[in-house]
């Protein structure tokens, strides 16, 4: 068998015209057909971070149940498509359009779905659990053949209260997230992911998909409770910043340096010889250097992939270990996921 690994150290719019049936009417009044419209940006239903990415142009979609809104967002990138951010509120009867269908989130659709929108690039979804302020989401991530950075994330918001009868929220909101850029990393890219504001509401308690507003954290102001300043933001917390199409990785001496490097190795014989030089390897790079009289820690994420030789080519070994490097970098660094070709 043959064996590669690869290590790192420290780190739209598609034109829809609903056809409305021409009714006869007594006035004889002439109606347009509900179609897709430009709106303009102030009207988001949802925006970005501040400081970006940019918003390019806001495409609204009525629905009779509802409202459907793609945010064009500012992209670099060699992959295909437009980073977007797409927002449908499911609610009251508000418009002549068509009804949009209720769907559960369903990982096989939502797969599909961002594969459709990021197209050539093998998405793996993250399955750390991940909230921002309007409740859980969850996302998928890959990278091109060129090295560009991508993830679809999606989120549904609805209260936490009875499925049915008088106590029901009636409202949702389904979020989509297309994001790929040249320039920034994962983090930076799922710092929007967190960090992005709903401005639109429904109107009326009973269709509110938030439910009531929480309480203040029981712990504030009791004793043995610290609060640190965001400095003492723990390792591998998502960085803001994330710009679209901007390079904003830190360049100061005092951040550690990164580099990935990939090694093929067909004299191994066994998964037990991968696993053997990967975990050689994390054991010296924990070691502490000391350089100029400085001490400095080290640490590495390993990917590795096993084949059969002739199994596969050059382009689907890089690009599965380069999955397995990232996914071992979620789970927390400084360890190996292995990851079989051809089996």
């Amino acid at each position: 068998m043959s064996a590669a690994r690869t290590w790192m150290l420290q780190v739209c719019t598609g034109l829809i015209i609903s056809a409305a049936a021409a009714g006869c009417s007594s006035t004889g009044t002439v109606s347009r057909p509900v179609s897709p419209s430009l709106v303009a940006n102030e009207e988001a239903l949802a925006l970005p971070p501040p400081g970006g990415p940019a918003v390019i142009g806001v495409v609204e979609r009525q629905r009779a149940n509802g409202v459907e809104q793609t945010v064009s967002l500012a992209t670099k990138t060699r992959v295909s498509g437009q980073n977007f951010l797409r927002i449908e509120f499911f609610g009251p009867v508000v418009s002549r359009g068509p009804t949009a269908a209720f769907k559960m989130v369903n990982e096989g659709a939502i797969m599909r779905e961002a594969a459709s929108a990021i197209p050539g690039v093998r998405l793996s979804r993250r399955n750390t659990f991940l909230q921002n302020t309007y409740g859980p989401f969850a996302y998928a991530a890959g990278r091109s053949a060129h090295g560009d950075t991508c993830i679809y994330a999606w989120q549904q918001i609805r209260a936490k209260t009875t499925s049915s009868g008088i106590g029901r929220n009636f409202g949702m909101i389904q979020v989509r997230w297309r994001l790929c850029d040249a320039h920034a990393s994962e983090l930076q890219l799922l710092s929007a992911v967190y960090h992005y504001t709903i401005t639109g509401t429904f109107d009326g308690t009973v269709w509110d998909p938030f439910g009531e507003p929480g309480g203040a954290d029981p712990r504030l102001g009791a004793t043995g409770n610290p609060i640190y300043p965001t400095a003492w933001v723990p390792a591998g917390a998502p960085r803001m910043g994330y710009a679209g199409g901007v390079d904003l990785t830190p360049t100061a001496s005092v951040v550690p340096p990164r580099d990935e490097f990939a090694i093929f190795m067909p004299e191994l014989e066994s998964r037990e010889q991968l696993k053997a030089v990967a975990e050689r390897l994390l054991a010296q790079l924990r070691e502490p250097l000391t350089v100029n009289g400085k001490t400095v820690l080290t640490g590495a994420s390993i990917g590795g992939v096993v084949t059969s030789l002739g199994t596969a080519d050059r382009t689907s070994l890089l690009s599965t270990v380069d999955e397995a490097m990232y996914e071992a970098k979620a789970r927390g660094r400084n360890c190996f996921v292995e990851k079989e070709i051809g089996g």
